[in-house]
């Protein structure tokens, strides 16, 4: 148990502190920081290395929140310790625009450091942070000059290990040996349901023990000692992740909530809460009452993390004395700067070279960024040889005593933790979550890979990732129905338009290897998530010579027109940009018609351009359009225009060779200039009222 009334009055300010704005928005999760108050008090006063004042210190702990619903308890604990969020703050939890919202959002909470919520996405957010840690220091560090050198915390719940992201995460941490990730499991016993024996029974010690990490169990999560005890033995075992087991009682202190559902997602009620505050021997009945013995001493955090920052920059300095390229580098990438010449040496296509497909193109683009750009690190779900994301020559991140094999030659360069390619296994709901975990630490630009597909599998991790503003390059490669042979299963029908709805997401779907460069230097300058879809099958290198604007940056352009206003504008992505220009060349040749291809990679740039060059690009008063696109027709009428036909698949496809497939749902050029044809005559016959729609 606590050893003083001191210590007692301190945890009990933040239960209460916690009760009161939960009550006070009339809407919350009490229970989570009332029983787990102990375990945030003796992290945050004994372990936990934060300055209040500067909550981007590069070399801080992270401490990670994967049990969202109890925010409170992140909230009290950023706000007694003396971070910028005031008291005003918490008394407006839960409230518009509040900077307390009701899941920890990053950028909106100082000291918050990834967005939870969806439950185990913040557990595997802790890998990727660890991950990162890991790696910058194995990069970085020099003769005992420890610039990186800090742990990352995970607090979560039953609901975390429930969800199977946070099993995929665990194996890959594991697997990894990442000794500064220590999480700990806030077992109180109960869901939002009911008791959490209804669903889950499984032996946690022993599930964490056989994916390789250090597990402990705390018996009393009100004992101070006990959990000091525990993370310190954590911190010893520097080879193994460690799992800390704390047994809690949710709703703690309250007489009639306590170990009950009832505190899990609903305020204790006005009558239940001045009980509780009875119970534990509160000295008001006041809300939002702060002892100030209590919050002076939370208040030496501030004094004791600024400190801690100016020993750390004194070393730096120490650092920079000794190893002034490495240290600059590393202000470089803290900072999210780019080399100056971080596009140098760009691969360069012309229209006479041989076809390739835009993954293969990929491929040579991200490597030659990697040769200038040194924290580009990432990898993919066991799909290197076919998605071409290696890094040739930057090594594996691995601990060095492990061995392996690699399908793909191209990952060489030996193995340890300042390896740049990650193998995350056949994971891809972990992956794209470590993914963001990684870019929420800072300093490296992560990047993943798999099949288009399987963007359903990594569709949370990206939400989460645009919520929270992260640069994370989302690779997704096998783009279409052209896939063939593996069918159905495996050919994406309705992925491009969930990805463009999804707000803050930028999705560019490149037509052949030049756009393939240009979105990558999109992507590589863009400061939030970006989505690169990429085919499969070989296309031709288009010939931009004759373009207007040409460039994936505005996210549409006129690839290519015709003297004196177009008759028809054919539009299209992705590899049947090619069939809109051959079908250009059939209507001209064969209709005399003035025809203007645009390729529009990317709605959301397009979007984003000033009115002029939309109209310019598309001009409103042409109403004979088609747009092309092997995906679903979702959202293509905006482009195609009331009078206009949009050529799309809105069924799952079939399995046979590619080109028979695309041929079999009309994706040719015949059907193209056929359906431009149509579009024209329609045009002509509609009524002036249509004409203007």
């Amino acid at each position: 148990m606590t050893d003083t009334a001191a210590e007692k009055l301190r945890i009990d300010t933040i239960r209460i502190l916690s009760a009161d704005a939960v009550q006070n928005a009339d809407s919350g999760h009490p229970g989570l920081p009332m029983g787990a108050a102990a375990l945030g008090y003796t992290l945050w006063t004994d372990f936990l290395k934060f300055n209040p004042k500067n909550p981007l210190w590069p070399d801080r702990d992270r401490f990670v929140l994967s049990a969202g619903h109890g925010s409170m308890l992140l909230y009290s604990l950023l706000y007694l310790t003396g971070y910028d969020l005031s008291l005003e703050d918490i008394k407006h939890f839960r409230k518009l625009e509040s900077r307390t919202p009701g899941h920890p959002e990053r950028g909106v909470t100082p000291g918050v450091e990834v967005s939870t919520g969806p439950l185990g996405q913040g557990f595997a957010n802790g890998v990727g942070l660890a991950i990162a840690e890991a790696w910058l220091a194995a990069k970085y560090n020099r003769d005992n000059l420890n610039i990186v050198d800090h742990y990352t915390y995970v607090l979560c719940s039953d609901g975390d290990l429930m969800e199977g992201i946070s099993y995929e995460a665990a194996s890959i941490a594991g697997h990894l040996q990442l000794g500064k990730l220590i999480c700990m499991y806030d077992r109180n016993q109960i869901t939002l349901a009911g008791s959490a024996d209804l669903t889950f029974t499984d032996d946690v010690a022993a599930r964490f023990q056989a994916l390789g990490w250090h597990t402990t169990e705390v018996k009393n999560g009100n004992d101070t000692n006990e959990i000091a005890a525990a993370i310190r033995q954590a911190q010893a075992v520097t080879d193994k992740p460690s799992m800390l087991i704390v047994n809690t009682h949710i709703g703690f202190g309250s007489p009639d909530k306590q170990d009950s559902f009832a505190a899990h997602g609903s305020p204790l009620g006005e009558e239940e809460l001045l009980k509780t505050k009875k119970a534990l021997g509160w000295p008001s009945q006041e809300k939002f009452y702060i002892p100030d013995e209590a919050l002076s001493f939370f208040r030496q955090a501030v004094p004791k993390g600024d400190a801690a920052e100016k020993s750390w920059r004194q070393k730096f300095e120490e650092y920079r004395r000794a190893f002034p390229k490495e240290a600059a580098e590393f202000e470089m990438i803290s900072a999210g700067r780019l080399p100056e010449d971080w596009n140098s040496g760009m691969p360069n296509w012309t229209p006479k070279d041989k076809a390739i497909a835009t993954r293969a193109a990929g491929g040579k683009v991200l490597n030659a960024l990697a040769k200038h750009i040194p924290n580009i690190v990432g990898g993919s779900a066991d799909l290197n040889p076919s998605t071409n994301t290696a890094l040739d020559g930057f090594g594996n991140f691995q601990p060095s005593e492990l061995t392996g094999t690699y399908a793909q030659g191209g990952v060489s360069g030996g193995w340890s933790y300042a390896g740049r390619n990650i193998a995350f296994g056949v994971r891809e709901h972990a992956m794209g979550s470590v993914a963001n975990g990684m870019a929420a630490h800072g300093g490296v630009i992560p990047y993943t890979a798999t099949f288009f597909t399987f963007y359903d599998y990594m569709k949370p991790s990206v939400r989460l990732a645009a919520i929270s503003d992260l640069k994370v390059i989302f690779v997704f490669t096998h783009d279409s129905i052209a896939v063939g042979e593996d069918g159905p299963t495996h050919e994406p029908i309705e992925q491009l338009a969930a990805a463009r709805a999804t707000p803050l997401l930028s999705v560019i779907r490149p037509a052949d290897p030049t756009e393939t460069l240009e979105a990558w230097e999109v992507a590589i300058q863009h400061n939030g998530p970006t989505l690169l879809v990429l085919g499969r099958q070989a296309v031709p290198n288009l010939d931009r010579s004759n373009a207007k604007d040409a460039g994936v940056a505005k996210g549409a352009y006129i690839l290519a027109d015709s003297d004196g206003e177009p008759d028809v504008i054919l539009i299209g992505t992705g590899s049947e940009v090619s069939l809109c220009m051959q079908a250009k060349a059939a209507l001209e040749k064969d209709q005399n018609y003035s025809v203007r291809v645009v390729s529009m990679p990317s709605w959301d740039l397009f979007k984003a351009q000033s009115p002029s060059y939309r109209d310019d690009v598309l001009p409103p008063h042409i109403k004979s359009r088609v747009t092309v696109e092997a995906a679903a027709s979702l959202g293509w009428r905006e482009w195609a225009g009331d009078l206009g036909e949009v050529i799309a698949i809105d069924r799952f496809g079939a399995s046979a060779p590619g080109s028979e497939v695309l041929a079999h749902f009309g994706f040719t050029a015949d059907k193209v200039a056929a359906a431009a044809l149509r579009v024209v005559e329609r045009t002509r016959k509609a009524t002036p009222v249509e004409q203007v729609k």
